[in-house]
């Protein structure tokens, strides 16, 4: 009775130890990787294999995971590196990185600290490219100069597993000396854009008066023409009278003219003495003459 019971406990015990064997493996075989992460295993210390979110399977103790890698896309800290422009001008450049790793098997085994890496690598580019332009390329061509900083670090960190999401040029920074010489220079070009504008406005004003006394001496100039032709024409209206009736008719229109201002002068209010000189009576007297020839 004893052995049985010494048998069955035996065989119960060796029946746990499988249960627990089997947990043990299904613990250590199966592996719930996270949306976020990537996990990359390593066989016998070689790189075997890179899991992906979800469910996996590894072979228990002989596959091991080596490396818990976060896929989220990553910001380095604001890095700031100097630099010296074509014109030797020294500035302060402020640039930003943003990458996430995308082969995390290129990340782990080929570089040891990615962040220290691409802040390196940026540097160099920076440096590199502020040194080709002069410092009022740099100030506005930044829109330009970030896109060749981004393109130069995407060709370097492709070996790395990474993709460099957003490389922002941040700030560019001068020293105390150059702002002020900037500043002086800047003042000095206001001043001379002043003086330009109201040099070209007196200029525009003189040269409107010009016109305005042109226009005024065309005006006048015109009339006098219109004036002029109006005498000839009346000049011409005239002779042609003489011509068809005779020199007889023009004196008959230039005695009546005589008579009708005499006629009015007398029609004034008041007592009034008109005193005519002596031919003036006689060439109303031949007018007379010629009214009463006419009557």
């Amino acid at each position: 009775m004893e052995e049985m019971v010494l048998d069955l406990l035996a065989g119960n015990i060796w029946l746990i130890l499988l249960a627990l064997l089997l947990i043990v493996v299904v613990l250590t075989g199966v592996r719930i990787v996270p949306q976020a992460d990537k996990y990359v295993v390593e066989r016998f210390g070689r790189l075997h294999a890179v899991l992906g979110p979800g469910i996996n399977i590894i072979v228990p103790f002989l596959d091991r995971v080596a490396h818990r890698i976060s896929i989220l896309e990553r910001q380095l800290p604001t890095m700031s590196q100097d630099a010296i422009t074509l014109d030797n001008v020294l500035v302060q450049v402020d640039t930003s990185v943003f990458y996430r790793i995308i082969e995390p098997e290129k990340t782990v085994y080929r570089i040891r600290d990615i962040d220290a890496a691409i802040s390196t690598t940026v540097a160099g580019i920076v440096r590199s490219e502020i040194g080709k332009m002069e410092l009022d390329q740099v100030q506005s061509n930044r829109g330009t100069l970030t896109a060749t900083i981004k393109d130069q670090l995407f060709a370097v960190v492709d070996d790395w597993g990474i993709e460099v999401t957003r490389a922002e040029l941040l700030d560019v920074n001068l020293d105390q000396a150059t702002r002020s010489a900037m500043l002086q220079q800047l003042n000095a070009e206001r001043a001379r854009r002043a003086q330009v504008t109201e040099a070209e406005g007196k200029k525009r004003a003189v040269e409107l008066a010009a016109d305005a006394e042109l226009y005024a001496a065309e005006q006048i100039a015109k009339a006098r023409r219109i004036q002029a032709d109006a005498e000839a024409y009346a000049t011409e209206v005239v002779a042609k009278a003489i011509a068809d009736n005779g020199l007889e008719a023009a004196q008959y229109q230039v005695a009546l003219k005589q008579v009708e201002a005499l006629n009015s002068l007398g029609k004034g209010e008041g007592n009034q003495t008109v005193i005519l000189p002596a031919d003036a009576i006689s060439a109303f007297q031949n007018a007379f003459g010629l009214l009463k020839g006419r009557g």
